[in-house]
């Protein structure tokens, strides 16, 4: 019998093929470049197969494994603790790893990657086709591959290949994305020689049909060989390959005789959004139909930005393509393939598109998830939900983030949660952001639409428009209430030093229209807060400036996420005014001092205050001794950002 999942998307899982292997559904789980989780020498960690275990039981029907870096030199790794497959010696942990996909009833593809313009990160330089100069200052010197560097590179490839064929996989990918050095081969604006690897795009193509045919000729015509191409670049201000030229890339890979293209999307160093939550979702899909119309014969994996399991179907019944391609939507919700079949989507946590997985990877920290606090750390069992040894009556006080993930998770354990809000509605601050966000919004709403389910699923007893003070403490403790966990969040502070103070008016009263808000706007504050505050108020047309006391805007922002915020402040036309403070406050304006301590008046019908945010831990002071126990979480602690409270909230409710 079919599960509801299953006949409500039938074309996701109806059974497919690639090459000579069926395959259970239409589902691959795309590798999600490295985790960062391994260890310096290559070898994979404990905390690597700890992750590998649960990747295995995601329930897609192709899953790809991590790229590994197939030179002893190390020219091809770009991460500290990416995993590598340039020896016998790697090849045990690959062996389990097969084992444990092919356990899984899932096809096991390994990725073979060599980082190109990103490489080299013991050595100090990197190699590529060309020694174009970085445009991003992290990255280290390039050095011009020879003739002979080529052909090193060509066989390590065919070696790693063999490797990864002997110990079990069924399959290797090579891939271009994020700019790795295929796609330096590829592209116009890395690849700049003069010899047969140059020029001409059947030039630029030739590292890859060669890079093709010795990869084959290692693994045999019964094994399968995917790669992955860039459908958009997105690297046209530096001169970079068309959406055209790829397709023609695409084109050259099947003549090649490739058994699956994953059309991907951007380089690391793109000044374009590429899988971001300002863009749509769907976005991509055009890369993906037009590759499938114009190379019918050779399975198409796409996955770029489409996390949503309706709209995948729907594609993959029009023939956008053959496979959905999951990668980062599944380190927020490992469970998303198993809800999606059992038809639970309103419990599937989303992925909100923030990239904080990659802010993290682009340091070289081993990636986590906003969404996930339990990514990256499977091998722990202090991370993991277990039933609770003792059962409390706890009281959470606040319903954002922090305190409804701390509140479902406790619940989720088996203790007796009550969740205290003040407002009528549920989400804090993310709710009052969610609502006035340029991004896609519901990426946002979707996060808080999932903790409203998981609230009522794990029986939680929430009271609304119910603020906490110490008689209400008093009067259910503790006699009814073991612990208490304060997750009231923060506010804006009014600086009294100020003069006229008194009419300036907070952000989130803003935002959530309790006050209005006249057309010349002054924002106090550059940070987060602020760069909503400011962004809302010019999209609807008021004229704007931000006040900012530091030397830049945007400093509490994920580094992924900050250029977005410089782009819409320069589309909006928002004035700045950085390394400055407000003096004082009067009807119509604002008068600021700069670093020298030259006044400066700036025209301001509203001055709204977004900066010095100040946490709101009263509750904990007061409630000391009226409670066995009180914790304190997310913003409440310290005003940070969204993946500090969800983390705080899920670390609190596995072990409370």
């Amino acid at each position: 019998m079919k599960a509801a999942g299953e006949e409500r998307f039938p074309n996701l899982f109806k059974s497919g093929k690639i090459g000579n292997f069926p395959t259970k559904n239409r589902i691959k789980y795309g590798a999600c470049c490295v985790s960062n989780y391994n260890n310096r020498d290559g070898t994979i960690s404990e905390r690597e197969l700890a992750r590998v275990r649960v990747i295995t039981q995601t329930g897609c029907g192709i899953i790809t494994n991590q790229g590994a870096y197939a030179d002893p030199k190390g020219e091809g790794k770009a991460y500290y603790r990416q995993i590598a497959l340039y020896d016998d010696r790697f090849m045990p942990q690959f062996e389990k790893i097969a084992g444990w996909i092919h356990e899984a009833g899932a096809v096991a593809i390994q990725q073979i990657l060599h980082c190109g313009r990103y490489g080299g990160i013991d050595l100090g330089y990197c190699m590529q086709p060309s020694a174009v100069p970085q445009t991003l200052p992290h990255f280290r010197p390039p050095r011009e591959m020879t003739k002979e560097d080529i052909k090193r590179t060509l066989k390590e490839y065919a070696a790693a290949s063999a490797r990864a064929i002997k110990v079990g996989f069924d399959g290797v990918e090579i891939t271009s994305f994020m700019g790795y050095l295929l796609a330096n081969f590829l592209s116009k604006f890395t690849n700049r020689r003069t010899d047969e690897y140059g020029g001409s795009l059947e030039n630029r193509a030739r590292f890859m049909r060669e890079l093709i045919y010795v990869i084959k000729e290692a693994i045999g015509d019964r094994h399968i060989l995917s790669v992955r191409l860039n459908g958009a670049e997105l690297m046209d201000r530096y001169g970079g390959s068309t959406e055209e030229e790829c397709l023609e890339m695409m084109k050259i890979a099947a003549a090649e005789g490739i058994d699956m293209i994953s059309v991907t999307v951007g380089w690391q160093e793109s000044p374009a959004s590429s899988i971001g939550r300002d863009v749509a979702p769907g976005h991509w899909l055009y890369l993906s139909e037009r590759a499938k119309r114009e190379i019918p014969d050779v399975p198409i994996a796409f996955g770029a930005r489409l996390a949503d399991a309706e709209m995948a179907d729907r594609a993959l019944g029009e023939g956008k393509f053959d496979f959905w391609e999951v990668c980062r939507p599944l380190l927020a919700d490992p469970q998303r393939i198993v809800k999606v079949r059992e038809n639970r989507l309103d419990e599937i946590k989303p992925c909100i598109g923030c990239n904080y997985c990659l802010s993290r990877l682009f340091r070289d920290l081993p990636y986590l998830c906003t969404v996930n606090g339990e990514l990256g750390h499977e091998v722990e069992p202090e991370y993991q939900i277990t039933p609770t040894a003792l059962h409390k009556r706890i009281m959470v006080i606040g319903g954002g983030p922090a305190g409804m993930e701390c509140a479902a998770t406790a619940a989720q354990r088996g203790h007796e949660v009550h969740l205290y809000e003040a407002s009528d509605k549920l989400g804090g601050q993310l709710r009052v952001f969610a609502d006035k966000d340029l991004a896609n919004r519901e990426d946002l709403h979707s996060l808080i639409a999932y903790y409203q389910t998981q609230l009522k699923k794990q029986g939680v007893e929430v009271h609304m428009s119910t603020p906490v003070t110490p008689e209400l403490i008093r009067s259910v403790t503790p006699a009814d209430i073991d612990a208490i966990v304060v997750a009231a969040g923060a506010t804006v502070e009014k600086d009294a030093r100020i003069t006229g103070i008194e009419r300036a008016v907070l952000a989130h009263d803003a935002l959530d229209g309790r006050v209005a808000v006249g057309q010349k706007v002054a924002v106090v504050g550059g940070g987060k807060v602020g760069l909503v505050t400011a962004e809302h108020f010019a999209k609807e047309g008021h004229e704007v400036t931000i006040v900012e006391e530091s030397r830049r805007l945007a400093e509490d922002v994920i580094p992924t996420w900050r250029w977005r915020h410089s782009q819409w402040v320069e589309d909006l036309n928002i004035k700045v005014f950085t390394q400055v403070r407000i003096k004082h406050i009067s009807d119509g304006s604002v008068t600021v001092l700069d670093k020298n301590g030259d006044e400066r008046v700036i025209l301001a019908d509203t001055v709204i205050l977004a900066g010095n945010r100040k946490s709101r831990q009263e509750l904990f002071l007061l409630a000391e001794f009226m409670s066995d126990e009180i914790h304190i979480i997310g913003d409440a602690v310290s005003p940070r950002g969204l993946h500090n409270a969800i983390h705080d909230g899920y670390k609190m409710g596995v072990r409370i």
